[in-house]
C-alpha cells in the first residue's frame, strides 16, 4: 500500500513540475514581448479572473453557458443512442443513417453556427451547434460497442430466453463500457468548444463566448486568457464528472430480473435425414432418429462427428441443410420449443459471480441457490467466476442449465475438467434436477449413459 501511495505522490509532483515549467516558459515569453495588448502574462491572466470571480454576473454567465452545453450533450448521447441501437439492429437503418453521419462529421463547426443562426437565433445557438457536433461521435461507439458483443453470449442469451434488462446490463454493458469511455473523453471536451464558439459567433447574453467576444473587442488579453481558463476548467470538471456518472452506472447493475416461468411440456424431437455441410465438407450426413420426451441419451462419437452441429440443429441455432427436424409437445407438433443447455465453452458474464450467471435464467432464485450449493463451495458463489478454475465454471454452467425453465435440455460434455468425485456429484445432480425433461448429453465416455441410465447414442 505504501508503495503504491509513493507512485502516486511522485505521479503529482511530476504533473505539477510539468505545469511549473510552462507557466514558467509563458511567463519568460511575455517579458520577451513586452506588449501587454499582444500577450497577457500568468499573472495578469490570475488577476483578470480573479477580479471576475467573485462577482454574481461571473457565475450566472458560466452557468448559463454550462447548463447550454450540457443540454446539447443531453440532447446528442440521447439521440446518439437510439440511432446507434437502431443501426445494430437494422442494416437498412445503418444505411440510411450513414450519409448524415458522414455530413455531420465533414462540416465545419463555424458553418453550422452561421447556418443554425440564421434558423435559430443566439439564444440557444451553442446547443444546436453541439448537438450535430457530438451525435456522430455517440452514434459510432454505441453502434461499434454493440457490434463487438460477444456473439456466443448473445446466442446463450437467446436459447435461454434471457430477460431483456438482464441482456443489456450484463452483455451488452460491459462491451459498450470501453468504447463509452473513449467517447465522453472526446465528446464531452468537443462539445464545449463546440459550444462556446457558437456563442462568440452568436454572442447570446449572459454566455462565456460572448464575454470572450467584448473582451476581443476592448483589447482586454488578460481577459481573453481569463475567460480561456474557465473554459479549460469547466471542460476539465465536466469530462470527468460524466465520466464517474457512466463509470458508477456501469458499475451498479440492478438486480437480475427473473426469467418468465414457463409450464415444462412434455417434448419429443424427430430427426430425419439430417445432412449439415460447411463449405465442401459434411459434418452431418443423414441422421434419423426419435428423442422420446422424457429420456436421457448420451449422444457419443469420434472427434468432429458433428455432435455439437447435431445439439445446435435440435436446439434452433443452426438449420440442417437437408433433412428436417420436428418437435411434438403434447399431442401438437410445433416449430420450436425452449431448450436450455451446456455449451462445449462456458459463454459465462465473466465479471459476474457464479449466483448472478445462475439467477440470470431462472426464474426461481431459491432452487438456483439451492443447486450451486450441491454443486460448488458456498465461498465460490460471490467471487467473479473469471476467478475460478476450469471445473468450478463448468458446474456453474451445469446449475444455469439445470435450474432454467425449458422444455428440454442439451449438455455438451458437462463433466469436462472434473474430477471422478465432482463427475459422480454432477451426474447426481442432473439426475435430481433434471425433472424428467427430455435431456440430450454428449459425452465420449460411453459408461455415462449406464451411471445417468439413459440410452446410448452414437453418430
Amino acid at each position: 500500500m505504501k508503495k503504491w501511495r509513493n507512485l502516486a505522490e511522485k505521479k503529482w509532483l511530476r504533473r505539477m513540475a510539468a505545469c511549473l515549467f510552462w507557466l514558467c516558459v509563458w511567463q519568460s515569453v511575455f517579458l520577451l514581448a513586452d506588449n501587454k495588448l499582444l500577450l497577457a502574462g500568468p499573472i495578469q491572466t490570475a488577476q483578470a479572473l480573479f477580479c471576475r470571480i467573485f462577482t454574481f454576473a461571473f457565475w450566472q454567465v458560466t452557468g448559463m453557458s454550462l447548463f447550454r452545453v450540457l443540454l446539447g450533450l443531453f440532447l446528442a448521447f440521447f439521440v446518439g443512442t437510439l440511432l446507434g441501437i437502431a443501426a445494430f439492429k437494422s442494416s437498412l437503418m445503418k444505411e440510411l443513417l450513414s450519409p448524415l453521419m458522414l455530413f455531420c462529421k465533414a462540416v465545419p463547426v463555424a458553418s453550422f453556427a452561421v447556418i443554425l443562426l440564421i434558423w435559430w437565433g443566439s439564444g440557444w445557438l451553442s446547443t444546436a451547434v453541439i448537438f450535430p457536433v457530438v451525435l456522430p461521435m455517440v452514434y459510432v461507439n454505441i453502434y461499434e460497442g454493440l457490434k463487438s458483443t460477444d456473439k456466443k453470449l448473445l446466442q446463450m442469451a437467446k436459447v435461454f430466453d434471457m430477460p431483456l434488462m438482464n441482456r443489456i446490463f450484463y452483455i451488452h454493458m460491459p462491451s459498450l463500457a470501453p468504447f463509452m469511455d473513449g467517447c465522453i473523453k472526446t465528446a464531452v471536451g468537443m462539445g464545449i468548444k463546440a459550444g462556446v464558439a457558437a456563442e462568440v459567433i452568436g454572442t447570446p447574453v449572459w454566455s462565456v463566448g460572448g464575454e470572450l467576444y467584448l473582451s476581443k473587442i476592448y483589447l482586454d488579453t488578460a481577459g481573453v486568457f481569463a475567460w480561456t481558463a474557465v473554459v479549460i476548467a469547466l471542460g476539465f470538471a465536466l469530462e470527468k464528472a460524466v465520466l464517474f456518472c457512466w463509470r458508477s452506472f456501469c458499475r451498479r447493475h440492478p438486480e437480475p430480473v427473473k426469467g418468465r416461468k414457463k409450464e415444462a411440456v412434455p417434448a419429443s424431437i424427430y430427426t430425419e435425414d439430417v445432412v449439415k455441410s460447411f463449405g465442401s465438407h459434411t459434418v452431418l450426413c443423414g441422421i434419423s432418429k426419435k428423442l422420446e420426451a422424457g429420456r436421457i441419451y448420451c449422444l457419443t462419437g469420434v472427434s468432429g462427428a458433428g455432435k455439437t452441429t447435431l445439439l445446435h440443429i435440435l436446439a434452433g441455432l443452426e438449420k440442417p441443410g437437408q433433412g428436417r427436424v420436428e418437435i411434438r409437445a403434447g399431442e401438437n407438433f410445433k416449430s420450436a420449443i425452449s431448450a436450455a443447455g451446456m455449451f462445449q465453452d462456458d459463454r459465462l458474464c465473466e465479471e459476474e459471480s457464479a449466483l448472478v450467471n445462475v439467477r440470470l435464467v431462472s426464474h426461481d432464485c431459491k432452487k438456483a441457490e439451492e443447486c450451486l450449493k450441491e454443486l460448488l463451495p458456498e465461498e465460490a458463489f460471490r467471487q467473479p467466476v473469471k476467478n475460478l478454475s476450469g471445473g468450478m465454471r463448468r458446474r456453474v454452467c451445469l446449475a444455469r442449465a439445470l435450474t432454467a425453465d425449458a422444455d428440454w435440455l442439451f449438455l455438451d460434455e458437462p463433466f469436462t475438467a472434473l474430477d471422478e468425485e465432482n463427475k459422480q456429484n454432477a451426474i447426481h445432480i442432473i439426475k435430481k434436477y433434471r425433472q424428467n425433461k427430455l435431456t440430450v448429453l454428449v459425452t465420449h465416455d460411453i459408461n455415462d449413459a449406464a451411471k445417468l441410465g439413459g440410452e446410448l447414442w452414437r453418430i
